[in-house]
């Protein structure tokens, strides 16, 4: 088994021959700015095998980012990351957005930490699609047309829930009675 570090990874997305004469240090300086960006200094030395998944998650983005791309296509880039590391990674790519011009598709099952950033959100369900600002998406109204099927939008503190009516009856139904129990345990 051929073991490649971290930082082998994130300097797989460095295009070298545009560097010319003294290349590869400045290719080298490159990964290491991507590497400190994605807060991966401390481990980007080691396999990629022995990192978790939120390490490798963030290891691949800093390769993505690396080759200085105009566009950014970003295919769950919040998986097995924490709520934290989430926070961090979409301000990142908001930084990047804005100092670069690029332009960023962001595919996420995960839409509050992206929320603050984007401008447009295309929901597709059911083989259908909309795209719209997020204040028009995501609301009960637009997604049960959507879904066909009763949807809530709730707003909880600074963060949205998408549910089936069905699962918030159920919810509401299952607190209700462990609230019951939780009280009847204490007599």
């Amino acid at each position: 088994m051929l073991p490649i570090r971290g930082r082998d990874l994130v300097g797989l997305g460095v295009n070298g021959h545009r560097f010319g004469l003294g290349g590869a240090r400045h290719a080298m300086r490159l990964v290491d700015q991507a590497i400190e960006a994605v807060d991966a200094t401390s481990y980007a030395s080691m396999p990629i095998g022995l990192l978790s998944g939120g390490e490798q998650q963030r290891l691949r983005i800093a390769q993505a980012l690396v080759g200085k791309p105009s566009l950014l296509l970003c295919d769950e880039p919040l998986l097995s990351l924490d709520l934290s590391s989430q926070s961090k990674i979409t301000s990142l790519l908001h930084d990047y957005r804005k100092k670069n011009g690029a332009a960023i598709i962001f595919v996420t099952h995960e839409i509050n930490p992206v929320l603050p950033y984007v401008d447009r959100i295309l929901y597709l369900a059911n083989g259908r699609w909309l795209i719209d600002t997020p204040e028009r998406v995501l609301q009960s109204k637009t997604l049960t047309k959507l879904y066909d099927t009763p949807i809530e939008v709730l707003h909880v503190r600074d963060r949205i829930l998408v549910v089936g009516a069905e699962d918030v009856a159920l919810t509401a139904a299952g607190m209700h009675h462990a609230h019951e129990k939780d009280i009847g345990d204490e007599h």
